[in-house]
């Protein structure tokens, strides 16, 4: 059986170094657990092998983190905290709440190096009932991880460029036409997909360095358009807002432009030396998007009053642009940004199909050996196609408006009930397991401090808006509601799968594993007759 916490470092027993500092039951006990069915080598067996070094990785953190977020959500925030100050601060408590999160992911990741992410975190602490953890992630990992919004903002952005208007289905079109070619291009040139979202990762930090050097340039005079630079900073907090559900609303907006931090513990199968990589990897990307986001910010609010900044909408940095150089500018930006949303969905696309390959290979979704294949060329292909289904059916039949906001904001609930098991999950094992390596090992008021914060999310949304109306026409409460609905769903669906049927059958689901052509191992569950006595 596989191991809690397999002692793996690049090849080697990372435990064996500590065994005459501890006592012999504990390091026994350690080797023992069980994360999952299959043993650590089989979960990563087959794929592509280890081919991301620290640089790639590195990639991975930012191109999945600088999306479109940075260069639309600003306006929002500032429209929701009323001032500069307060929206600067929030950034930065942003930034400082992400570096949290990642620190707590860290920890887990060096005790359990292997792609997956958050599926193998929980099931390391929530083992009982057997596999329920699993399926609710599995749940809330596949229905609601689609890349539709990304495919959506591309072609939005790539229209605004060419100064037409087109029809709602002609954005639609381009939108299906991203979905199919990521799809297919991380299908048949695995490779290339990782070098294609390099060149577009160091794409998107030019521009947000071209960002933060023209604000510079504005602070220091050198821009005839902008007669005031220093104006917006000023009184910074003059006019900052008093609601709580703004502070929660907006916060919510820094934190989604943030998200990606755990992105390369989704593929650790890949990584070289996963312990090390991602130890370097994972705070270098954050910091350097945490760095380009705060000046980006001060760039924005240099150029234009926050009064313009709330009132520029979803195109903030393209107002930036044309404050600054013009209409031109403006269009070409529109260009670039639809460049950083394409890459955005080549980064979610590729990490997606690693952890619904991982969750194939725990034998908890239908067909597991077709869902779990590297066939032909070593990419989770069918992990892929599981990843395309629900993008391609919310991009074709969720008309556009608040039909399509309310499916993104419903992403975003029951992702904060995934992270407030993991961290509380961490202090579990901490009080429980305390003897367990751990190559790296948190502060704990640091993991309690992103505690809170996911605890806060969890309240936020049901506090009721100034105006009674969230950000659509549907009640505010609403997408939480549903979040939790799925969440609940999951668990009937493991309840009636896994306890109800086999009772009524008479019979008891037995793991089988079982071993595909190209070297990836999976688990099958078999019906096995129960016998009972009289």
């Amino acid at each position: 059986m596989a191991n809690d916490f397999p002692p793996y470092d690049n090849g080697k027993d990372l435990v064996e170094a500590d065994v005459a500092q501890r006592d012999g039951s504990d390091l026994q006990d350690a080797r023992q657990k069980n994360v999952g069915e299959l043993a650590f080598e089989e979960y990563t067996a087959g794929g592509l092998g280890r081919h991301l070094g620290v640089l790639s990785t590195t990639f991975l953190v930012v191109g999945r983190i600088i999306g479109i977020g940075i260069f639309s959500t600003p306006s929002s925030v500032t429209a929701e905290l009323g001032s500069v100050g307060a929206s600067l601060m929030f950034w930065a408590l942003g930034f400082l709440l992400a570096a949290a999160g990642l620190c707590v992911w860290l920890e887990f990741a060096s005790m359990i190096p292997r792609s997956g992410g958050e599926k193998n975190y929980l099931e390391a602490v929530y083992k009982k009932p057997k596999l329920l953890i699993t399926i609710v992630f599995a749940v809330q990992a596949i229905a609601l991880g689609f890349t539709a919004s990304g495919c959506v903002v591309f072609a939005q952005y790539i229209l605004t460029a060419a100064d037409v208007a087109v029809t709602e289905w002609a954005k639609r079109g381009i939108a299906i036409g991203v979905i199919v070619f990521v799809t297919l291009f991380h299908t048949f040139l695995p490779k290339w997909g990782v070098r294609g979202m390099n060149v577009i990762t160091i794409i998107k930090v030019i521009i947000l360095l071209f960002i933060v050097v023209t604000g510079w340039v504005v602070l220091g005079g050198g821009v005839k358009n902008v007669p005031d630079p220093h104006a917006s900073f000023r009184n910074a907090f003059a006019g900052s807002s008093h609601s709580g559900n703004m502070y929660a609303s907006a916060l919510f907006k820094v934190l989604n432009s943030y998200a990606g931090w755990s992105n390369a513990m989704y593929v650790l199968n890949e990584v070289r030396n996963p312990v090390r990589t991602v130890k370097i990897a994972g705070p270098l990307g954050l910091l350097i998007c945490g760095i380009l986001y705060i000046f980006a910010n001060i760039a924005y609010y240099a150029a234009a009053t926050p009064h313009e900044i709330a009132k520029s909408g979803v195109t903030v940095a393209g107002y930036f642009m044309l404050k600054v150089f013009g209409h031109a500018a403006q269009r070409a930006l529109s260009v670039l940004v639809a460049i950083s949303a394409f890459g955005n969905v080549l980064t979610i696309t590729f990490a997606q199909s690693r952890v619904n390959q991982e969750l194939a290979k725990e034998g908890v979704i239908p067909f597991p050996k077709f869902w779990a294949s590297s066939w032909p060329f070593g990419s989770p292909s069918a992990g892929l196609l599981l990843h395309f289904i629900p993008s391609f059916i919310v991009i074709i039949a969720i008309p556009f408006g608040d039909a399509y906001n309310f499916i993104l904001d419903l992403e975003g609930y029951p992702g904060s009930v995934i992270n407030f098991l993991v961290v509380l999950g961490l202090f579990y094992l901490r009080i429980t397991q305390p003897h367990i390596h751990r190559p790296f090992k948190i502060w704990w008021p640091v993991a309690a401090f992103f505690m809170a914060a996911q605890a806060f999310q969890l309240v936020a949304p049901f506090l009721r808006p100034p105006s009674g109306k969230g950000d659509t026409s549907l009640p505010y409460w609403l997408a939480p509601v549903v979040g939790i609905a799925i969440l609940a769903a999951s668990v009937v669906y493991w309840f009636v799968w896994w306890v109800v049927l086999p009772r009524i059958g008479r019979y008891h689901l037995e793991p089988r594993h079982e071993t595909l052509k190209d070297g990836t191992h999976v688990v099958v569950y078999k019906s096995v007759k129960t016998s009972y006595r009289s």
